[in-house]
């Protein structure tokens, strides 16, 4: 074989790893949008943050979550899981609320994968730490700006919703809670 095949070999290989991995970025598209509206008064409980939904704007919808790999790439945002908290009612995966001091998430639609991740742990990976934390509920990517999801919009589809013992235990200082550039994996 010739250097002008081996370098011919080398471009096509280089052509089919880009043309996939653009592939697998495309392969979760939005699946709609829903109208928001308003919440009743005290109906959004804006605890961490939290949105609110806005009367008339519209929101993405996602049935996927981009591929899962040995380091997804996520956004970590704030969640409580407390009776009371800014989830809403208990969690999907068990009916029960969780302390907020107890390494917890939810995960988008596509990565909840219908439940099938339940009670099963992630290692979570960001600030140059790295935590455990149990899947216990979904952050709803689908629906939303109603009672059920608290008037909230639904989440973007890369998003691992944190108790605060995650944040904590990723050693992100509390006024920098809110939104991180994570990775995560299944355990």
């Amino acid at each position: 074989m010739n250097i002008f095949s081996i370098s011919a070999i080398l471009v096509a290989l280089l052509v089919l790893v880009a043309c996939s991995q653009h592939t697998d970025a495309q392969t979760c598209k939005p699946s709609g949008s829903l109208r928001g509206r308003k919440p009743p008064p005290g109906q959004c409980n804006t605890e961490n943050d939290s949105e609110c939904c806005v009367q008339g704007k519209y929101y993405t919808t996602y049935k996927c979550s981009p591929p899962v790999s040995a380091r997804t790439k996520a956004t970590l945002t704030l969640n409580s899981f407390e009776e009371g908290g800014d989830g809403g009612g208990p969690s999907e995966c068990d009916n029960s609320y969780h302390s907020d001091d107890t390494p917890v998430v939810a995960l988008s639609t596509g990565w909840y994968k219908g439940g099938s991740r339940c009670n099963k742990y992630i290692t979570i990976n960001g600030n140059g730490r790295s935590v455990r934390a149990m899947v216990v509920d979904e952050c709803d990517s689908t629906v939303g700006c109603d009672a059920e999801h608290d008037y909230q919009p639904p989440c973007p589809n890369n998003i691992v919703d944190g108790s605060k013992a995650v944040w904590e235990a990723l050693g992100v200082s509390e006024d920098n809670w809110g939104d991180l550039n994570i990775t995560w994996s299944d355990i």
